[in-house]
């Protein structure tokens, strides 16, 4: 049992206690022990720090430090491969394979270069049965069966084909990714071009088309009711007899109507060679002068009006930006 004076001692630092406890709860709370770490950054991005582990476990490496070191790699290896003309050309080779024959194979390989087959927007009549669609067709099935099936054993399948093979099969993978289309730049486009973006396309198509000594009528084709005769104005018909077989010829059909002079005109042109003006092969020098030194007029279709000349000024105006 506690005595008198112990009992007083008691209540005291009860007292004292309690009131120790009234004092604290008017201060901050306690700051925690473990601090915060610093963010440290170089040229405004965030670095990640470096534990300074007391035992000997390897960790993974950061990986900014990571995409620091192939920096260096990667400039390295343009280096490398830009002295190395053969590896360079079956890199592009391997890349444009890959892009043509391998559907499902991914589209993030090292080598950042795209090829696209451009779709035709109107299918035209007798394209999927002409000689050209043909002979890419027996290409691409010959090739096909000659590559492998896993994309893996590509690079090693290449390697094996002698330099005629490669190139050839180079050949064949770029010529996917032509885009020789005339198209109407208007609002129906939904703005994807401009009547100067296809004037370069198709004046580019030219160089290549003299290039390889591109003969339309050596490809197959040849005038028909269905492919243009039938769907030209009279004038036009006549217009391309006229070309072909002389003032005489024309004016044996210029009293039919449409259907009759079209098919007339069918038969006159049969073996004549001749060709619509889209369809022709231009011969012009590299400063496109004609043979009397005067700058040579653009074809019709692919004349400008004062309204698209107007327009791609417009477009071609740089943005002024306001001084803040």
């Amino acid at each position: 049992m506690l005595r008198e004076d112990n009992r007083a001692v008691v209540r005291a630092a009860s007292a004292a206690s309690k009131a120790a406890d009234f004092l604290l709860s008017f201060l901050p709370p306690a700051i925690d022990a473990v601090a915060e770490r610093a963010i440290i950054t170089v040229g405004g991005s965030p670095i990640e720090p470096v534990d300074e582990d007391e035992d000997d476990t390897i960790k993974p490496l950061p990986d900014r430090l990571i995409t620091e070191l192939t920096a260096h790699r990667t400039l390295a290896l343009r280096n490398a491969l830009a002295n190395d003309p053969t590896v360079a050309f079956q890199a592009v080779l391997h890349n444009f394979v890959l892009a043509t024959f391998y559907r499902f194979a991914s589209s993030s390989g090292c080598l950042e270069i795209a090829i696209r087959t451009p779709t035709f927007p109107a299918q035209a009549l007798g394209l999927k049965e002409s000689a050209s669609a043909e002979a890419i067709d027996i290409r691409q099935d010959g090739w096909k069966a000659r590559l492998p099936k896993d994309e893996g054993e590509l690079w090693d399948a290449l390697s094996a084909f002698d330099e005629k093979e490669q190139t050839a099969l180079f050949a064949h993978c770029a010529s996917s990714a032509v885009n020789a289309l005339y198209e109407p730049a208007n609002r129906y486009n939904e703005g994807r071009v401009s009547a100067q973006s296809v004037r370069q396309r198709l004046g580019q198509a030219d160089v290549l088309a003299r290039a390889v000594g591109l003969d339309m009528v050596a490809a197959g084709w040849k005038p028909t009711v269905d492919n243009y005769l039938g769907r030209v104005t009279k004038p036009r018909i006549l217009e391309a007899v006229r070309e072909a077989k002389g003032e005489q010829s024309a004016q044996l059909i210029d009293h039919l109507k449409k259907g009759d002079m079209a098919r007339e005109a069918e038969r006159l042109l049969d073996g004549t060679g001749w060709l619509p003006e889209p369809l022709r092969l231009v011969e012009v020098d590299i400063l496109g002068q004609d043979a009397d030194g005067e700058a040579e007029a653009l074809p019709e279709f692919l004349a400008i009006s004062e309204d698209e000349a107007a327009a791609d000024a417009e477009e071609e105006q740089p943005h002024i930006i306001a001084a803040e």
